[in-house]
């Protein structure tokens, strides 16, 4: 199987800097240019080149450069690709042996491919989502429970 999950791209200082400059340009075109399915981009160079990308490609870029702009390390996985155990727990920040409880338990789908799991990049981010929806939930009603008992 051929991976698909690309080492990450890790910003240095001068990547820094230069997503925190682009990233509300960005931004700010996409608010002022909300009806536009395709974004016309010029190089700044002599020759002023340009290309048309989708509108998604810039959306997917905002968020890129915002990871970047933080410093934080930024891989682009396409949501079919089959990833590993180690690679899905690494994306998750979790153990492998955590990972496998959780598939083991029915949290996240997966295939078995011989005696080795697969699990779809869409799975995990629908589990992340998930998990993050009822991490919310609990927060909230604990913040309620807290204002009912004059805690807060």
């Amino acid at each position: 199987m051929a991976s698909l999950l690309l080492d990450p791209v890790r910003p240095d200082d001068t990547d820094v800097t230069t997503a925190v400059e682009a990233l509300p340009h960005v931004k700010d075109y996409l608010t002022r240019h909300p009806g536009h399915e395709a974004v016309r981009l010029v190089v700044d160079d002599e020759r002023q080149d340009s290309l048309t990308v989708p509108r998604g490609a810039v959306e997917l870029l905002a968020r890129i450069l915002a990871h970047m702009a933080k410093g934080q390390g930024v891989s682009v996985v396409p949501s079919h690709a089959e990833l590993t155990t180690q690679q899905a727990a690494d994306m998750l920040n979790v153990s492998r042996p955590f990972l496998i409880g959780l598939l083991d338990a029915g949290e996240i789908e997966y295939r078995k491919v011989g005696k080795h799991r697969r699990i779809k990049a869409e799975s995990l981010i629908a589990y992340l989502r998930e998990d993050d929806r009822d991490r919310r939930a609990a927060a909230d009603e604990l913040s309620s429970l807290s204002q009912e008992m004059g805690l807060l």
